[in-house]
């Protein structure tokens, strides 16, 4: 870690609320187990839709704030990100009070925010008229609140703002951050992305462009990534949220580094509103950035944790963008959490980092369950399939998002070494 610059960003704080549990502990443990978090939806009545399954956050209590009310104010998206910034925070022995306020920043994707809210108000307008709209609804219903909700919680006044880039909004985010510490704009940010967004609108919207599975017998099985039989993604909820710093303030309070934030590569296909570029070369040069980036060669890199979201065209993109850049780095190995957690939209990148922090970490790489029949695309892909393996050789691991309107973001990690 010695020859390491000490303007490098590191991690030091790992934070998570997911379908897997209720913080990223649980998360983590439920990820190496191979443990689907897919069950029967309950949010709604969901009786009348093609689609009743979802990825739902079942063990959740709002976390308690310094003042209650601040709760109340925040739909349940930003109660995540608070909840997953407050085991972020502690993981890294962060200390308010300890560091300057105006050098930590917050930044909290998120791809649909406080939907669930505009839904509600939309119901009490329809059947009640304007007066018994909620005087706090518009609070509840911005992106923003979550990122605001954690500077307020801890006094922090650097820069704080919301990516929103649809299912790119966490690894935005994430990468915004990489920048802000690069820039001298701060000395610590509080990142990652949130999303709670399991309703009527959002499941039946989904439903109508036909993107979500309908294997509503056999929830578990329901999320394939990279399979022939995946029949498309599975809609899920939560947050994830870390501490990143340079590397010098680390030190200086004697941080717990868990890996080196490397470097981010952003591109956007400039093709379609949904559908991405069909020779998948927004995929590529995201990846291509990011390695470029973080000054890393392509046998460096031992697992890529890959958007794959189990719709078809997207998983068959990626793995033919994968297999042709790394086409002489037969090593690497490659999973889709997405097959445990379900598909958290703007939180998803924030959590596969999470994901890419702790395989450093511990040299594994969680599995993709459900993977019986790999795609054509995906074949000569080590795709861990079903089982949690130990990582291939190699310092560094890359993690995939990528959003409608054709946003890529691919960000880099490397261990200490």
């Amino acid at each position: 870690m010695d020859h390491l610059n000490p303007k490098a960003i590191v991690v030091t704080g790992l934070g998570a609320v997911s379908p897997l549990g209720p913080d990223w502990r649980k998360t983590w443990a439920g990820l190496l187990e191979g443990r689907s978090g897919i069950g029967p939806l309950t949010a709604f009545d969901a009786a009348s839709f093609k689609t009743r399954i979802a990825g739902q956050v079942l063990e959740f209590t709002p976390p308690a704030t310094r003042d209650p009310k601040t709760v109340d104010r925040m739909e349940r998206f930003a109660q995540f990100a608070l909840a997953a910034a407050r085991e972020a925070i502690l993981d890294s022995g962060l200390e308010a009070k300890r560091v300057d306020p105006r050098r930590v920043g917050v930044v909290i994707g998120t791809g649909i925010g406080g939907l669930v809210e505009a839904e509600r108000s939309c119901q009490v307008l329809a059947q009640h008229g304007p007066r018994r709209l909620n005087p706090l609804g518009v609070l509840r219903l911005i992106g923003n609140t979550a990122s605001a909700a954690i500077g307020m919680e801890y006094g922090f006044q650097g820069p704080s703002y919301c990516p929103t880039s649809a299912c790119a909004s966490g690894g935005h985010a994430l990468a915004a951050a990489l920048d802000l510490l690069r820039a001298g704009r701060a000395d610590i940010v509080v990142a990652g992305g949130a999303e709670a967004c399991i309703s009527p609108l959002t499941i039946g919207n989904f439903g109508a462009m036909h993107a979500l599975s309908q294997r509503n017998e056999e929830p578990q099985r329901a999320s394939r990534p990279f399979d022939e039989a995946r029949d498309g993604f599975v809609l899920a909820e939560g947050s994830a949220v870390v501490v990143l710093e340079r590397l010098e303030a680390a030190r200086q309070r004697r941080a717990p580094i868990r890996a080196v934030f490397r470097g981010a590569g952003l591109s956007t296909d400039a093709y379609h509103l949904t559908a991405p570029h069909p020779e998948g070369l927004g995929y590529r040069q995201a990846m291509s950035l990011a390695l470029e980036d973080g000054g890393l060669p392509l046998d460096a890199v031992g697992y890529l944790n890959a958007h794959a979201t189990a719709t078809r065209l997207c998983d068959e993109l990626e793995a033919r963008a994968i297999r042709t850049l790394f086409e002489n780095a037969p090593q690497l190995r490659v999973s889709s959490t997405k097959s445990m957690t379900g598909h958290l939209l703007g939180a998803a990148g924030a959590l596969e980092f999470c994901v890419a922090v702790q395989a450093l970490q511990e040299r594994l790489c969680p599995p993709t369950i459900n993977l019986e029949q790999p795609t054509p695309e995906a074949q000569g892909l080590d795709l861990v399939p079903n089982a949690a393996r130990e990582m291939a050789p190699g310092s560094a691991v890359l993690s995939n998002s990528f959003g409608f309107g054709g946003h890529n973001v691919c960000l880099a990690l490397s261990g200490l070494d």
